[in-house]
């Protein structure tokens, strides 16, 4: 068996292990893994992660609230709090750091909380995910009535996200819990539930597989829609990043000429005009107007690409 818990954590905490958990079961297409060759261990392997993107399919109604819920809250100047222990904990505090780089948010706008604090990012922590109180604080600290707070439990029970979670909705905040134990979940304290049923294990209670898999997806699709819906993107290239250094200089003449189908030069004295912001050259290239004027279009579209030219268009 996993020498994880249900949330990433070392097994004895309470609510830890629980046989009645989907993870928790025995998968019996796996029972005789540890009597094959290795090429045939991958196989079957491979074939277990294969059904994750079908579960994650079916709960893409409830993920959509998710991202509607976080979208209101960043242009009502709120933020979003992930929050989780152990292997979940881990993978909140990876989307919302690349965020940083890839869109050129504030920092911020997404704020991770692991159970056990930045400690528990390299090695478990001993019943952190267990101390509800921890989860409670870390939200009345952090978060106000203007947040959406996103929790994540495989077992939908661990205690510091839940406690979180309750406080979340004390302070008038959103949540939802992504899960992969569809019973427990629906007890949870969230305005949606996130419930990806991806079974039993290859491994009995190992979740930082298939569990872990669907939660990956579930949080990158998550903050790339409301990065798509927050205007960082334009078609599907990614126009909110600074060219603050060559080799991103390099990157954002691509995308300008991609996007505009100008050579190179045109694009490189573009960005120069605009003071290295894409957008802003973008707009410029795009509408045919000067750089203050297509500064001016984004400024009152909210950043947004399309809806600058739209502008521009009258």
């Amino acid at each position: 068996m996993s020498t994880e818990s249900a949330n990433g954590a070392q097994p004895g905490a309470t609510d830890a292990v629980r046989v009645d958990a989907p993870t928790e079961r025995t998968n019996p297409r796996t029972a005789d893994i540890d009597l094959l060759p290795t090429l045939d261990i991958l196989h079957v392997l491979n074939t277990e992660d294969r059904t994750v993107p079908e579960a994650v399919g079916r709960v893409l109604p409830e993920l959509a609230k998710a991202v509607d819920m976080a979208v209101s809250a960043l242009r009502s100047g709120g933020r979003v709090h992930y929050v989780g222990a152990g292997t979940s904990g881990r993978l909140a505090v990876l989307d919302a750091a690349e965020l940083i780089p890839t869109y050129n948010v504030p920092p911020t706008w997404f704020v991770a909380h692991q159970a056990g604090g930045a400690s528990a990012f390299q090695r478990a922590v001993e019943n952190a995910e267990d101390d509800a109180e921890a989860g409670a604080a870390a939200i009345e600290e952090h978060a106000s009535g203007a947040d959406f707070v996103l929790g994540l439990a495989a077992s939908g029970r661990t205690p510091f996200v839940l406690g979180a979670l309750a406080a979340a909705q004390r302070l008038g905040a959103g949540t939802g819990l992504v899960s992969a134990n569809p019973e427990a979940a629906r007890s949870a304290p969230a305005d949606v539930v996130i419930a990806v049923d991806t079974g039993p294990e290859p491994i009995t209670g190992s979740t930082r597989m298939k569990a872990g898999t669907a939660q990956k997806l579930v949080l990158t699709s998550f903050s790339t829609a409301v990065m798509v819906k927050l205007g960082r993107t334009y078609s599907n290239l990614m126009v909110s990043m600074l060219a603050t250094n060559a080799k991103l200089r390099g990157r954002t003449i691509s995308i300008l000429r991609e996007a505009t189908n100008e050579p190179d030069e045109v694009c490189e004295a573009a960005l120069t005009a605009a003071d290295g912001d894409l957008k802003t050259a973008l707009v410029h290239l795009l509408a045919g107007v000067g750089v203050e004027r297509a500064a001016a279009a984004l400024a009152v579209s909210d950043g947004h690409v399309r809806e600058a030219l739209r502008s521009l268009e009258h």
